[in-house]
């Protein structure tokens, strides 16, 4: 029930960037930025009650600065778009290639680089307000579109970030937070012993450029099957080709049901720390931090190494622009649409 906040540096071209701390009567603390609407902090309890930080990211803000999306708030459209091109209403709109020949999360200067304008609002639940305005053409996506994102702590300890988007035109619009997260709160220890369970029964096949192939490829009873608790390192090194790819899962798993619902829960057996995903989204996109783009420094002064976070990002299918068989990521003219997701801590 407090907020506060303070100057996080500068950015080039001489705004300041602010960083907020949000505490309740719980035992949940977040610290976020107006730059990209990253999660910087995020404090949860462990089983004796002791606060540790559990996503990962930088010591200052200019670390933050390029394509990093530690913390960050994604899009016009996170995760791929295949050959950087997509058709809608009849007409093609090429975007920026900047995962090889494909688009991902939004571009090069996706709302990850963004500063947005904030406003931060007291009360038993606090929480902090962005807006932004992404003008039409932005990243070569039609339509002037106003967005709404709100980071709201519970009385409970939980975390729920809402997405609101409205366009003048027809557009897409798929945001997602893509925070690094590491519940025993030590930001050196891999996530191998961490317990995952996902609630599908399906990924989307992918080609090695990880650009959808159309298909729902069945997990029951192989590396990808999550649907009853798995330590995370139990299949990361399976002797299978895309897992090699990657280094480890980057995978996008089809949530079963529809609405707000359980997505997925995981837990550290040695700090006790539960984190629980409930989203409205189609899908749930695992990413191991396989590969650490050097030299990226840790909030502990320490290099970043790989498999020492893992990513449960909330979204539309990746691709699904191209793919008329995935659910739809279009966002109609003058329509508003509204999604949320919910990071519930607890202990065991």
């Amino acid at each position: 029930m407090a907020i506060s906040k303070k100057p996080f540096g500068a950015l080039p071209d001489g705004r300041e960037a602010t960083l907020y701390t949000l505490q309740n009567q719980g035992s949940t603390v977040l610290e976020v930025t107006d730059y990209g609407c990253r999660i910087h902090r995020l404090w949860a309890a462990d089983k004796s009650g002791q606060l540790g930080d559990v996503v990962l990211g930088h010591r200052t803000l200019p670390e933050y600065f390029g394509d990093n999306y530690q913390g960050a708030l994604v899009g016009r459209y996170a995760n791929r778009i295949g050959k950087a091109s997509f058709c809608l209403d009849g007409k093609d709109y090429p975007l920026a290639p900047n995962d090889g020949e494909n688009h991902l999360h939004g571009g090069p200067t996706g709302y990850h680089q963004v500063l947005w304008q904030a406003e931060a609002q007291d009360g038993p639940c606090p929480c902090v307000v962005f807006t932004h305005v992404s003008p039409d053409g932005d990243e070569g996506y039609p339509g002037t579109l106003e967005m709404k994102v709100t980071y709201t702590l519970g009385e409970d300890g939980s975390l729920t970030v809402e997405y609101t988007g409205v366009s003048d035109k027809a557009t897409l619009f798929n945001l997602t937070n893509h925070s690094f997260f590491n519940l025993s709160g030590d930001h050196q220890k891999k996530v191998l012993d961490t317990m995952l369970q996902i609630n599908a029964d399906a990924v989307t096949a992918v080609a090695d450029d990880l650009i959808p192939t159309g298909e729902l490829q069945p997990v029951a009873g192989g590396h990808l099957d999550f649907t009853a608790p798995k330590a995370l390192g139990q299949d990361m090194f399976a002797a299978d080709h895309l897992m090699g790819v990657c280094g480890g899962y980057d995978h996008n798993f089809c949530v079963r049901g529809q609405g707000f619902r359980l997505c997925a829960q995981a837990y550290e057996p040695g700090s006790g720390r539960v984190m629980e995903v409930w989203s409205d989204m189609p899908g749930v996109q695992l990413y191991t931090f396989n590969k650490v783009p050097q030299p990226l420094v840790g909030k502990d002064g320490l290099p970043m190494q790989p498999h020492t976070a893992f990513c449960l990002e909330t979204q539309f299918y990746p691709d699904s622009p191209n793919q008329p068989g995935f659910p739809s990521a279009v966002l109609e003219a003058g329509k508003p649409f509204t999604t949320k997701t919910t990071f519930r801590f607890s202990t065991r």
